[in-house]
């Protein structure tokens, strides 16, 4: 079998655009993927037409070839643009190969560890709302109780403005507001993960950490910015609170550091950024020498999700699935064979390869479009971190 092109359907969903990745074969079999990157897509499809040439004509079963091949050929070592791409093309080819072989992906790569896979509901939702809008305790409460509602029992949520200088009193208030309101609306049995979205120094993050410890979160995420390993292990030295990050980290080598360093209890790399299922997989087994989780980030479209569940289906050292619901009410429109979340639980799907089908006509209806929030930026003059 060999690769004879890609192509790339991109699909605007407000806050971000989907880029799907289409491989075809000259057997037929088309496999799926998805490269999606807020604000990069033009980079990030651009990206994919420079791959084309080192890999059309090569058997896309032979997924460790392929990306030595992306990797090493092109001579410069690829940034985040360049690692979403190779992960969208190397997603689809597992997609080709579990359909080639008549299996699920996770199938080839290990088998079933666990039949069903906890997910998590994150808050904000990809909601423009909820970037524009800082939460308050009703609003925040209200969201929680329509997630438990539909039967989470995980959910994530924003406590920290966009914003936040070491001015420390007034914002950490605000978040412990906000987390007693949860904890009392939720109570013991739900688990509360925060999101710090790197938006602070280390000093701040551990205020944030000592102030919330009273509430029991399930983990702290990204309290500052993935490229200062000793900050993210300072902050886990100084609280009781498993510290997660990793979201904008790609590759195993970049990982590295963090696990060295014991900066983290749980590790999220970015199936559609980190180099994709294989490489992701790699990232696991050097955590689980570490007795560190894996927590996958996926704020993106449903075919990052699908492959999020082969993921988690074989990697024994997998936590927790973040999952997205509110960004576009057609997000399950543009598929074939959506994956249902019924009582906060996914079942990893029989059907072979990655487990969906991008509906073309469907995605066509929602083309490109420069992103809302960079609009919003530009026209607002605000730097702050979103």
């Amino acid at each position: 079998m060999k690769i004879t092109d890609i192509q790339t359907v991109v699909v605007n969903a407000k806050m971000r655009n989907w880029i799907f990745v289409k491989v075809l074969t000259d057997e037929g079999i088309i496999g799926w993927g998805e490269a999606s990157l807020e604000w990069k897509t033009r980079g990030v499809v651009g990206c994919i037409e420079d791959l084309k040439a080192f890999v059309i004509g090569l058997d896309p079963t032979n997924i460790e070839h392929l990306m030595q091949v992306m990797v090493r050929q092109p001579f410069f070592r690829s940034g985040t643009e360049g690692y979403s791409a190779i992960s969208g093309i190397e997603m689809a080819c597992w997609d080709i190969f579990g359909k080639a072989m008549n299996v699920p992906a996770y199938k080839l790569m290990g088998g079933k560890v666990r039949d069903k896979i906890r997910m998590y509901d994150h808050l904000g939702g990809g909601s423009m709302d909820a970037v524009y809008n800082q939460d308050t305790e009703a609003s925040m409460t209200e969201k929680a109780l329509r997630s438990m509602e539909e039967g989470y029992t995980a959910i994530k949520v924003l406590v920290v403005p966009r914003t936040a200088p070491l001015d420390g009193n007034k914002v950490i208030r605000h978040a412990v507001r906000l987390m007693e309101a949860l904890r009392k609306t939720c109570g013991d049995d739900i688990d509360i993960m925060v999101d710090l979205h790197g938006r602070t120094t280390p000093e701040m993050g551990i205020q944030y950490a000592h102030a919330l410890e009273p509430y029991r979160p399930f983990f702290i995420e990204e309290p500052c910015l993935p490229e200062f390993a000793d900050g993210i292990a300072k902050v886990s030295r100084a609280t009781r609170i498993p510290v997660a990050t990793g979201e904008r980290l790609v590759t195993r080598f970049q990982f590295r550091e963090l696990l060295e360093k014991q900066a983290c209890a749980v590790i999220q790399p970015d199936l559609c950024h980190c180099g994709g299922l294989w490489e992701a997989r790699k990232i696991a087994a050097m955590a689980e020498t570490y007795y560190v989780s894996v927590a996958p980030h996926n704020p993106l479209g449903p075919m990052a999700t699908a492959a999020a569940i082969q993921f988690a289906t074989c990697t024994p050292n997998w936590l927790i699935q973040e999952s997205f619901r509110s960004d576009v009410p057609w997000r399950d429109e543009v598929v074939m064979n959506p994956l249902p979340i019924v009582d906060g639980y996914i079942i990893p799907p029989e059907t072979p390869g990655i487990g969906l089908e991008v509906n073309e006509k469907e995605a066509l209806k929602h083309p490109y479009q420069q992103e809302v929030l960079a609009r919003y930026w530009h026209n607002d003059g605000s730097v702050a971190d979103w």
